[in-house]
């Protein structure tokens, strides 16, 4: 086996027995292989091993590797998007992460079709360097979200940096409780989008129901 089929194998494991050990299936639990900056070649050699979902959180390299690439893979945008990109990105993805604000929501909605489903990001750590919705304008925010038909299916966060994985867990802790008001007033906003390479397994003890993870299984 090749070094990065390894590295993937590794982390699938990891994976299953983070959710199985939170209570839940494997397969509740997607892994969004973060392929930023990787070549088309590296992408295809992890498609041939069974992976589906990709992670990309630039425009113009979706735009790029897209028509290389299997038309089956679920691109999943996970970065800060200008409106101005939306007509690159709604047509390629799976699903979008970053919905930060009612204008990209707009935007999002134009064109022909059903878009793609959304998380609402959350700025979970109050950061003023970071995107998102504050923790308390999450629920108007979401309110103003359904009335527009925008397909919200969870929320996300990227909580702090720290050195310790084990610190950020009070934030994934609290992104449970979030979704768990949610789903009270909102029943579909189920997902969870939150968890990466240092702190995935974390993450999916705490609930999360898709994890971003690049490094473990790419390596620099």
């Amino acid at each position: 086996m090749s070094e990065l089929a390894d590295r993937y194998g590794a982390v699938v494991r990891r994976v299953a027995v983070a959710a199985t050990g939170s209570g839940r299936a494997a397969g509740d639990v997607t892994l969004v292989a973060v392929s930023k900056g990787r070549s088309v070649a590296m992408i295809r050699q992890l498609y041939d091993l069974g992976h589906k979902d990709f992670g990309e959180n630039r425009a113009q390299e979706l735009r790029e590797k897209v028509p290389e690439l299997p038309s089956d893979i679920r691109w999943h945008f996970i970065g800060p998007l200008q409106s101005n990109k939306v007509r690159t990105v709604r047509p390629a993805v799976f699903a979008l992460h970053s919905l930060d604000r009612l204008s990209l929501a707009t935007a999002w909605m134009k064109g022909a079709g059903r878009p793609p489903d959304t998380y609402l990001q959350v700025n979970i750590g109050a950061e003023e360097q970071k995107s998102g919705v504050a923790i308390e304008e999450v629920l108007p925010t979401l309110e103003q979200l359904i009335r527009l038909s925008v397909p919200v299916v969870g929320i996300m966060a990227i909580p702090p940096l720290a050195d310790d994985p084990e610190s950020v867990r009070p934030y994934f802790v609290a992104m449970h409780d979030l979704r768990d008001r949610i789903v009270v007033e909102f029943p579909s906003v189920t997902g969870l989008s939150m968890g990466m390479t240092n702190d995935f397994e974390i993450a999916i003890s705490e609930g999360a129901t898709a994890v971003r993870v690049g490094r473990a299984i790419f390596q620099d």
